[in-house]
């Protein structure tokens, strides 16, 4: 038996061990595909790659043989070093990558053979929506009816489920030709027509750029095997095993480029006297998931493609692993109690040796805000009095719009804290301007980033010039660089416009002369473009304090630069542009072995895959979680109730689970139901530290002498809670928090009594967090706060009862009215008087 050299040679026993006897008959199965039903937490990753090194040992495949898909960059990583440690450092050159690396390496090396050269850009979500506001202004029709993001979504849906432009055309507009100019689509009645036409012409406009976006990657690269049959026929040869991570989360697009990949359903007979899968026939495929953790179906993960499995093969074998190595069995049993709710699934049941555990600690807040307060007291409580590390702490909720309040309480209880699925660092603006010009050099068709960056810094060729260029590539047939190269040939141009467009060409001509010369170093040419364009000079010079943050951002992308062309022995410009346009939410992430000193708050669907000592769930009420829309939609309840579950296995030794009352949506307070998830645990599973909050507590008469109970402002006299009032009380003005035109202390919005306040928000049988007291609400001050303006200096971060975090962007000393102006986001710039406004610096 063959073997490569370079692979360490493991004895069998080394690989199989210490492995429980699922792990191991699934690591040494030997057969054309196989499905591990891998529950949480029972060492998939683990499985998954001795398997590959059992295949390379004992089966005597080479590294070049194998293609392992995972969904994450973080993901893969994790599994190539895992793959170092058991076969050497062959794993480094390895197909070792997500979906879409793996078929960008595919389409860069074949592309051209549907008409993709190798230096294709790769459009990120901003550059798709920036495509179709063109499309719409040529075509004339509406994009408030007709959003950028809800036709990319209809577009995506498109490519998920491999529908061609052909097919939509010959459906619904087959007078349209793409590239058709003067087509009226306002003239349109069926929005399915609409869609059809965008669609061609976008994808049109794509090719034409030499460009694809996200889904295109998996769409082209099924295209391309279906296309060319020496291609199809040259991987089918090179990938003998392969291995998918995560398979319930795959799409239809995703599923066939497997099939496509593996020769599926090419009719070859595989080689029966082989010792694995031989030269010939269909390679061998493992798929790894958990049916239980499908949550992407709203990006078109199909479920049936694991429910289906065995009918898709039918000599699959399956083997499920139910051994849970992360939590502890009290997480595990509420987490088997609330998916057993769901219909259809293949029975599984996780255990774990590890013991029972904490209970899981519940509480009910009266509002979102006052959820937040006693999450980060919680968490306050535990990192001084227990020790644990901030780090070790998650808080995960269903939608990002919860995050606010979160932060707010994070904030106020000075508890440091990171937001993964912010604002992205490819997504600032000026690092997509940067990012713009690299594109621009390595792809000069690239229409989109060109015309970004052709007033950027602004260099005086607004939308008038923009406009002519545009008009003169489209007559003579070329792209939108043609154009400003050709600037001199434009018919009616003035010298004001022509010059500073001719100094642009003559430096993006230039910058590239630079970029071919030193192709293998990023960095350098990344410093060339923020000097030679003027983006760096523009942010040294301005007066904005915020412009300096963006002047480091764009360090730290020369940084970036730099770390790939270190960590990547054959560096180009065309492959760390790659790599920034494939990163995830989740690569924000450190390591697990690192200690960041902060919380993380991410949503639900980011969380999948990852694990914390000490986790919160959040707003665990009807409508909230599970989401409205799913009420009345068995499916989509099921697919929220698998979210919980994975939600609920993300915890390794606690779980907390908590949810408000009352919660704003839409400007208006809406009382909340518990989610019926929370009903679905098993009661002798949970602590409720506060199961009903005040309003619910007065409603069920708990307490028949309420009125000698209530405290002065309206409350329940509980003693053990002290949340801030601006949680509670009024806002600055007079208006209550909860956006209803009472007055403090007046009656409540609920509509059912008294409101409380929040000096008084209930019973809490913990001990008490020390948690500082933020600065009173405007309403209950007399005369001076006692903050002096020379405390206060532009930059400086504030808190405010009513507009939430600020920066200070101006402070004037007039002594007892002296004035700061603080920049509060979407809240707007306000100019507060600094002896009463209730605010507190951090």
């Amino acid at each position: 038996m063959q073997q490569d050299p370079d692979v360490i040679a493991r004895p069998p026993e080394a690989l199989i061990g210490d492995l429980n006897p699922q792990q191991a008959e699934a690591v040494q199965y030997r057969g054309p595909a196989l499905l591990i039903g891998a529950g949480a937490g029972s060492g998939k990753t683990r499985v998954l790659t001795r398997r590959i090194a059992w295949i390379l040992t004992q089966f005597g495949a080479w590294p070049s043989q194998v293609l392992a898909i995972t969904f994450t960059n973080k993901a893969a990583a994790e599994m190539r070093e895992r793959l170092e440690s058991l076969i050497g450092p062959v794993a480094s050159r390895m197909w070792v990558s997500t979906f879409h690396s793996a078929c960008v390496r595919i389409l860069r090396r074949d592309g051209e053979r549907i008409g993709l050269k190798s230096g294709f850009t790769i459009y990120d979500t901003a550059d798709c929506e920036r495509l179709i506001k063109l499309i719409a202004n040529d075509f004339n029709f509406d994009v408030k009816r007709y959003t950028p993001r809800s036709i990319l979504a209809r577009i995506s849906d498109y490519k998920n489920n491999l529908t061609s432009v052909r097919e939509m055309l010959a459906q619904y507009a087959p007078d349209f030709k793409p590239g058709q100019r003067g087509y009226r689509v306002g003239r349109i009645g069926n929005p399915e027509e609409l869609y059809a036409v965008v669609y061609a012409e976008y994808q049109h406009r794509l090719a034409a750029a030499n460009a694809v976006d996200f889904d295109d990657l998996i769409v082209r690269t099924v295209e391309l095997l279906r296309a060319c049959p020496d291609v199809a026929e040259y991987y089918h040869r090179k990938f003998r095993y392969i291995l998918v991570d995560e398979y319930q989360d795959t799409n239809h697009a995703q599923y066939v480029l497997i099939r496509e990949l593996a020769g599926v359903d090419a009719g070859e007979h595989a080689d029966m006297g082989a010792v694995g899968a031989g030269r010939v026939g269909p390679a061998w495929i493992t798929v790894v998931g958990d049916s239980d953790q499908s949550i992407y179906a709203f990006r078109g993960a199909d479920i049936r493609n694991i429910q289906d499995f065995e009918q898709d093969f039918p000599n699959a074998k399956t083997i499920m692993l139910e051994q849970n190595y992360r939590s502890t069995q009290t997480i595990l049993d509420a987490a088997n109690a609330v998916i057993a709710h769901n219909e259809g699934r293949k029975p599984k049941r996780l255990w774990t040796a590890a013991g029972a555990g904490e209970q899981i600690t519940a509480y009910a807040a009266d509002t979102a805000q006052l959820e937040a307060h006693w999450i980060a007291a919680q968490i306050k409580r535990l990192h001084t009095d227990d020790g644990v590390r901030y780090s070790d702490i998650a808080v995960m909720y269903r939608a990002n719009a919860q995050s606010r309040s979160l932060e707010e309480g994070l904030i106020q209880a000075r508890v440091p804290y990171q937001l993964i699925g912010g604002t992205k660092f490819y997504e600032r603006r000026e690092v997509k301007d940067a990012l713009a010009y690299l594109q621009a050099i390595v792809n000069p068709a690239d229409d989109i980033n060109m015309r970004r960056i052709l007033n950027v810094p602004k260099r005086g060729l607004g939308a008038r010039a923009e406009s002519q260029v545009t008009l003169h590539a489209q007559q003579i047939g070329g792209t939108f660089w043609d154009g400003v190269a050709h600037a001199d040939q434009i018919e009616g141009m003035t010298a004001r416009t022509l010059n500073p467009l001719m100094r642009f060409a003559q430096m993006m001509q230039e910058l590239r002369e630079f970029a071919q010369e030193h192709d293998a170093k990023p960095s350098q040419i990344v410093a060339e473009v923020l000097e030679r364009s003027g983006l760096l000079e523009e942010l040294k010079k301005s007066q904005d304090p915020q412009d300096q943050s963006r002047v480091e951002n764009l360090s730290q992308l020369q940084s970036v630069a730099a770390e790939y062309e270190q960590n990547t022995p054959d560096a180009t410009l065309a492959g760390f542009l790659e790599t920034t346009a494939l990163v995830a939410d989740s690569d924000q992430l450190p390591d697990e072995s690192q200690d960041s000193g902060k919380v993380t708050l991410m949503t639900l669907h980011t969380a999948k895959g990852l694990e914390y000592p000490i986790v919160f769930l959040t707003g665990m009420e009807q409508g909230t979680f599970p989401h409205a829309r799913a009420m009345e939609d068995t499916s989509e309840l099921s697919e929220e109730r698998r979210l919980a579950y994975v939600g609920i296995t993300r915890a390794k030794r606690h779980l907390f689970v908590t949810r408000a009352a009352v919660r704003a949506q839409w400007g208006r307070s809406a009382e909340m139901m518990p989610s019926q998830f929370l009903d679905e645990i098993p009661a002798d599973l949970i602590d409720w530290k506060r199961k009903e909050a005040g309003m619910e507590r007065m409603r069920s008469g708990w307490r028949a002498n309420a009125s000698h109970d209530f405290g002065a402002h309206g409350g329940w006299n509980d003693d053990e809670f002290d949340a801030p009032s601006s949680f509670g009380g009024s806002s600055y003005g007079s208006r209550s928090s909860y956006g209803s035109a009472s007055s403090y202390g007046s009656r409540s919005t609920y509509g059912s009594g008294v409101r409380g306040s929040a000096e008084h928000a209930g019973k809490v049988t913990t001990r008490r967090a020390p948690v500082r007291q933020p600065a009173q609400p405007a309403s209950s001050l007399k005369t001076d706060n006692h903050l002096l303006i020379e405390d206060f200096a532009v930059g400086d971060k504030v808190t405010h009862d009513k507009f939430g975090l600020g920066t200070v962007v101006d402070a004037q000393d007039k002594g007892r009215n002296s004035v700061i102006t603080v920049d509060f986001g979407s809240s707007g710039v306000k100019r507060l008087m600094l002896r009463v406004a209730p605010i507190e610096k951090l």
